[in-house]
């Protein structure tokens, strides 16, 4: 059983030297919050196109992982507390390797359901000031993931997350990371992904079309954006450990 350490919620502000709207900069809220379809109230992102929407209504990211970062990249001000991700869900105990597509929970007074995992985009690379930041979640697989909501409801921090169903427990966040990132032209893995009726057609999609081209999709826009100069360090000092992690790297 895991309870919610903290829920977060940030408003749109301007990011690094060109000033991108982002919602990414995520702060504690105290009390009862209100979790519509859409997310919590006085949630917000910079970027709907992309950010949001009923199938990422909730961003999940287990605290565990700081301490990895910590070690990967060195201390930074954004890792002393939760919410260094953009997540509004902060917890111990659950992560990519048992988290599954499908999974229900009982969350406070609402519903939720693990719709996806986070794909991340090159706003990490300014939030942490280091070059490759999204790249390196990526590799490793700590990503996060999202909900979709069943049940509007309020809920408040140290509520439990109580799971009500599985749908599809052998669909860990961990196993469609690695078909999209590491075993990428698997077709009985690409076939299966591609008929889980609750994935979201987006992600099914990637699937079918591998299958129908025989191509990888390029990441490179999403990870790379138009990126800023003077982000910090350089990629080869961040991670030594990129190709060694993998899917072992999900605690």
């Amino acid at each position: 059983m895991t309870s919610v350490d903290q829920i977060l919620i940030g408003q749109v502000a301007p990011l690094g030297s060109r000033n991108a709207p982002s919602g990414i900069d995520k702060r504690p809220v105290a009390g009862r919050v209100f979790l519509s379809r859409d997310g919590l109230t006085g949630d917000a992102q910079g970027d709907r196109k992309y950010h949001g929407g009923p199938d990422k209504a909730l961003h999940h990211y287990a605290f565990e992982h700081y301490a990895f970062w910590i070690g990967t990249i060195g201390e930074r001000e954004v890792l002393t507390r939760p919410g260094a991700f953009g997540e509004n869900l902060s917890t111990s105990g659950l992560s990519e390797s048992c988290a599954a597509i499908g999974d229900t929970f009982r969350l406070g007074r609402s519903v939720i359901q693990v719709s996806q995992g986070r794909q991340p985009c090159w706003k990490l690379d300014v939030r942490f000031d280091v070059r490759g930041m999204a790249v390196q979640v990526q590799q490793t697989g700590l990503t996060g993931w999202y909900y979709r909501v069943i049940e509007e409801g309020f809920i408040e921090e140290g509520d439990e997350l109580l799971l009500e169903e599985r749908l599809s427990p052998d669909w860990t966040i961990a196993r469609i990371w690695r078909i999209l990132y590491v075993d990428t032209m698997n077709r009985d893995e690409l076939a299966a992904m591609a008929a889980l009726d609750h994935l979201p057609e987006s992600w099914r999609g990637y699937a079918a079309k591998r299958l129908r081209t025989h191509r990888v999709e390029d990441w490179s826009r999403r990870l790379n954006g138009d990126l800023a100069d003077g982000i910090g360090e350089d990629p080869a000092r961040v991670g030594t450990a990129l190709g060694v992690r993998g899917q072992g790297g999900a605690s």
